[in-house]
């Protein structure tokens, strides 16, 4: 399915699955690339911890029996653990490899996104079942959370700072070191709007057919 979307994907498989190597030979995934020498080698932080561990990666063209396009597998030794992880993205050099190594450690990010948007934002049980009406459900959520992610540049960093002293304030070490208190802000601009809810009249210039309405109900 993903290759009928032409979607470029990156998986990590189960590693007692078989897989054809270079030579035709059917072999569970484990055993592809056994006591094989590493071709590269890196130090890679650790995103929860911040300290660096070394990384090593092997890499080589793979097949399977039920997919007839050319697949890879990059064996990753990182932090005593082995990833085995099958790409349909041609694999040439070491840059290549390592481009597949951190888009696979960016998932956690991706799930990060999803947790906030269920959380945060309500997108768990939109209870809407016109498609229309989740697209545009979806499209002010999307708007929301972009303009979150925009306060959250340098160039607003003292507005940041205020809202959360205000409305949301934490003395803990780690809320003050947080690089994205994205959660946090959330919460601050909710609070604040609850108490100094904002009229969209000063923002906003009503329209021509508003103040039609208006004047005929007046009158």
């Amino acid at each position: 399915m993903l290759q009928k979307l032409r979607v470029r994907f990156v998986i990590r498989w189960k590693k007692g699955h078989f897989f054809f190597n270079e030579k035709g030979e059917k072999k569970k995934l484990w055993q592809i690339g056994l006591h094989k020498k590493y071709l590269s080698h890196k130090e890679i932080r650790d995103s929860h911890t911040g300290e660096k561990m070394p990384c090593d990666v092997w890499w080589a063209p793979i097949w399977h029996e039920q997919y007839e396009y050319q697949l890879y597998l990059v064996k990753v030794r990182v932090n005593k653990k082995v990833w085995y992880l099958v790409t349909n993205e041609r694999i040439r050099t070491a840059e290549q490899a390592w481009e597949i190594v951190f888009a696979y450690r960016r998932r956690w990010q991706i799930e990060l996104v999803f947790r906030y948007g269920k959380s945060e934002l309500a997108m768990e049980s939109p209870r809407l079942y016109a498609m229309e009406n989740r697209l545009k459900l979806l499209g002010i959520v999307t708007l929301v959370y972009a303009f979150l992610l925009h306060l959250l540049t340098p160039i607003h960093g003292d507005l940041v700072e205020m809202i959360l002293h205000l409305k949301c304030k934490r003395t803990g070490k780690r809320c003050k070191k947080a690089i994205a208190p994205l959660y946090r802000l959330r919460w601050a601009i909710s609070r604040l709007w609850d108490d100094y809810r904002p009229s969209l009249g000063y923002l906003l210039a009503p329209n021509i057919q508003t103040l039609q309405s208006l004047s005929d109900k007046r009158c």
